[in-house]
C-alpha cells in the first residue's frame, strides 16, 4: 500500500519504520525540515530501540522517502496517517491546532485527486474529534472522495516496535466499509483481535487504556507507601496480589453499573484509608473511591428525578442478586433518598425476606428503612401495578423474564445492572451508562 504519514514524532516515526519493514510504501511528512532530512538519510530523530536497523533498510529499499510538502505526499499515497500531538493547553484540554492544519494540508491535496482517498487518524483526540476532521475535508472535496477512520495507536516509548507487532487489540473506529477495508489492509499481518466500532467509542476507549494504565501505576504506589510504612514489602504482596486472575486482574467488576457495596467493599476500603491517615501515607486515590461511590447514587438519583415520576417499583434491594444481604447496599440508599422526595416505592427482591433479617443486616435496615415490610411486594406483578417507572438493580434472568412478560405493566424501565444488551421492545428504556 502507498502511505503517507503526517508527524514524525515517535508514533510517526516508529509506524513508517513498522510499515516499510512489512513491504508498504511510505511518504513521511513534516513540517520541521530536519526531521525530513533525516529520514531522508535513514536516519530517525528519536531514540528508539528497533528503529535504528529498520529505518535505513526502508531507505535503500526506496520504501521510505520525506518530504514538507503535503500535497505531493497526499497525490502519491491512497491512505493518510495523521500522527501530529495533541498537547495539553493550559487548562488540560488537548491542542488540536496541529490535526486541524493536518487535516486542511490533506484536504487541499485532495482537490488535485482523481482517486478515493482514505484518512486515519492515530493521534490521541476527544470524541468528536474525527467527526470535526471529516468536515474539514468535506469543504474542499467532495464526501464521496474520501474516507475517514480512527485508528488508536498503543505504542510504549521504550518498546514501541515490539508494541506495533503485538498490539493488545486493533481499534478501527468507522461507520465507512473502504476505510474499515484500509485500516485492515494496513494491520494484516499483525495477529491481534480487530474491534470495529464508532468513531466516538474508539476516541474515548484510547483515554480509557491510558488512564486505567495511570491508576494502575498509581495504585501500586499507595500500596507501596503504605506497606513502607507498615514495615511490609509491598512487592512481595503486590506479587500475590497479581496472581488472582479471577477478580483481581480480570475482567470481573469492570462493567459500567451502579455503586458498589455490601459487607465487604466499603468497610475494608474504609479500613485501609483509615490505616493509611493513621501512619501519615496520603492514598487519593483509594481515599476518592468513597466519593465516587457516592457520586454514582447521586446521579442516579438525579436522573430519576428528572423523569418526573411519582410511583417507582425497585426490582432488587440486596446489593447483588440471589443474597438477602442489605448491608450497605446502594440501592437501600436509593430508596431512602428517593423516598425523602416524595416518591412512592414498591420493591420486589425474591431474596429479601424481612422476617429471616437479623443481626447487623436487620439492624442496618431498620435504621435505613425502618418500614421495609410495607414497601415489599412478594409477587412482582403486584409491583409493577400503576407504577410509572421500574428501575431493575441486579441482572436478575427472573427479571428480565417478568419484564418481557408483562410489558402493558412496565411502561418505562431504567437499567442499572445491564439486564439488556438491547433495548426490549415496546418499552422506554433507560440504561445507566449506555
Amino acid at each position: 500500500m502507498k502511505i503517507s504519514i503526517f508527524g514524525l514524532g515517535y508514533v510517526g516515526t516508529v509506524t513508517a519504520a513498522c510499515l516499510t519493514r512489512d513491504g508498504h510504501e511510505v511518504v513521511g511528512v513534516d513540517v520541521n525540515p530536519d526531521k525530513v532530512r533525516m529520514i531522508q538519510k535513514g536516519e530517525s530523530p528519536v531514540v528508539e530501540p528497533g528503529i535504528e536497523k529498520l529505518l535505513p533498510d526502508a531507505v535503500a529499499k526506496s520504501r521510505l522517502t520525506a518530504t514538507t510538502d503535503a500535497a505531493a505526499a497526499v497525490a502519491a499515497t491512497d491512505i493518510s496517517l495523521v500522527c501530529v500531538g495533541t498537547p495539553a493547553k493550559e487548562k488540560g484540554t488537548p491542542n488540536l491546532d496541529h490535526v486541524f492544519h493536518v487535516c486542511e494540508q490533506i484536504a487541499r491535496g485532495l482537490s488535485g485527486k482523481s482517486t478515493p482517498h482514505v484518512l486515519v487518524l492515530r493521534s490521541t483526540v476527544p470524541p468528536g474529534t474525527l467527526e470535526a476532521c471529516e468536515a474539514v475535508l468535506a469543504r474542499h472535496a467532495d464526501r464521496a472522495r474520501f474516507h475517514v477512520a480512527f485508528n488508536p495507536e498503543f505504542l510504549r516509548e521504550g518498546s514501541a516496535v515490539r508494541d506495533y507487532d503485538a498490539p493488545p487489540f486493533t481499534i478501527i473506529g468507522t461507520n465507512e466499509p473502504a476505510a474499515e477495508k484500509a485500516v485492515r489492509e494496513i494491520y494484516k499481518t499483525i495477529r491481534a483481535p480487530v474491534f470495529v466500532v464508532q468513531p466516538r467509542e474508539s476516541e474515548l476507549i484510547k483515554y480509557l487504556c491510558n488512564t486505567w494504565h495511570a491508576v494502575k501505576v498509581s495504585f501500586a504506589n499507595e500500596v507501596g507507601r503504605l506497606g513502607c510504612q507498615l514495615g511490609i514489602d509491598a512487592r512481595r504482596v503486590m506479587d500475590v496480589f497479581l496472581s488472582d486472575t479471577k477478580l483481581n486482574v480480570s475482567p470481573v467488576y469492570m462493567r459500567p453499573g451502579f455503586a458498589y457495596g455490601g459487607s465487604c467493599l466499603p468497610k475494608d476500603v474504609s479500613a485501609l484509608i483509615h490505616m493509611a491517615q493513621d501512619k501519615g501515607v496520603q492514598m487519593p486515590v483509594v481515599s476518592a473511591l468513597p466519593q465516587s461511590n457516592q457520586a454514582q447514587i447521586d446521579s442516579t438519583v438525579a436522573r430519576i428525578l428528572q423523569m418526573r415520576v411519582r410511583k417507582i417499583a425497585v426490582f432488587g434491594l440486596a446489593f447483588k442478586a440471589n443474597t438477602d444481604d442489605l448491608r450497605e447496599s446502594p440501592v437501600v440508599l436509593l430508596v431512602k433518598r428517593l423516598i425523602g422526595e416524595g416518591r412512592e416505592i414498591r420493591i420486589f427482591d425474591p431474596a429479601v425476606n424481612q422476617a429471616k433479617l437479623m443481626g447487623t443486616n436487620l439492624n442496618y435496615i431498620r435504621e435505613n428503612l425502618p418500614h421495609l415490610e410495607s414497601l415489599m411486594k412478594d409477587d412482582p406483578v403486584d409491583a409493577l401495578k400503576g407504577v410509572e417507572l421500574l428501575i431493575v438493580t441486579q441482572n436478575h434472568g427472573d427479571f428480565r423474564k417478568i419484564i418481557t412478560e408483562h410489558k402493558p405493566a412496565v411502561k418505562r424501565v431504567f437499567d442499572l445492572a445491564g439486564l439488556f444488551s438491547e433495548p426490549p421492545e415496546g418499552v422506554e428504556y433507560h440504561g445507566i451508562a449506555w
